[in-house]
């Protein structure tokens, strides 16, 4: 498990004009609110704050923020860009507590593309999700959520139902019902090659994998 920290401080001045000469100063405007107290704002050194936005798992873990000799757990859920510089203009962090239920979006990780049956039949994989809105208690909060690929046929698709999570997490998606359910991955015949459907399949019918990957 990574752990990671940043230091802040206390942010007096307020506005776009001031935060505008902070940021020429090296420093990065950002909020802290949630857990019913009142939102703080803060300063973080901009290149500690790159530095943590290197690694993946900084946006789906639980951080600690040092402010004076105070320690708030919280999570990253907003990170403000320039549209066009992509330069980091501001960071809204939510603070957390380890009885209450938290939403993140969590990456995903495919694995055993290589070995699919099929991509080695010539199909196409396509990523139709890169990361997936999970519900969970802090401690619960996984990092990554790994898709394993190592059964996906030709013409299949893997929905989030089809993915395992840890104990104690939920996809957001699934909580409003099954039909709910959207694909994450595909594998696509080239052009000009039909797949025939299995004997026995409804017609229309996706390709799901369902028990294959054993939820």
């Amino acid at each position: 498990m990574n752990e990671f920290e940043l230091v802040a401080e206390a942010r007096a001045e307020l506005g776009s004009r001031a935060s505008r000469r902070l940021r020429r100063l090296g420093k990065t405007p950002a909020i802290l609110y949630g857990a019913g107290k009142d939102p703080v704002p803060l300063l973080l050194e901009e290149k500690e704050v790159k530095k943590q936005l290197e690694n993946e798992a900084v946006y789906s873990h639980v951080l600690t923020l040092k402010l004076g000799a105070t320690e708030e757990q919280a999570v990253l859920k907003t990170l403000h860009r320039h549209p066009r510089s992509s330069a980091i203009l501001h960071l809204d962090f939510q603070r957390v507590r380890a009885s209450e239920t938290i939403s993140m979006h969590v990456p995903l990780h495919f694995i055993n593309e290589d070995r699919c049956p099929g991509k080695k039949a010539g199909g196409i994989i396509s990523h139709l999700l890169i990361e997936a809105e999970v519900s969970c208690l802090p401690k619960d909060l996984p990092q990554f959520i790994e898709v394993d690929m190592a059964t996906v046929e030709l013409g299949q698709s893997v929905h989030l139902s089809d993915i395992p999570l840890p104990a104690g997490a939920e996809f957001v998606a699934l909580t409003a019902g099954r039909e709910q359910d959207p694909a994450v991955v595909t594998i696509q015949p080239p052009r000009g090659l039909v797949v025939e459907a299995e004997e026995g399949a409804e017609p229309g019918a996706e390709g799901g994998l369902g028990p294959a990957l054993g939820v």
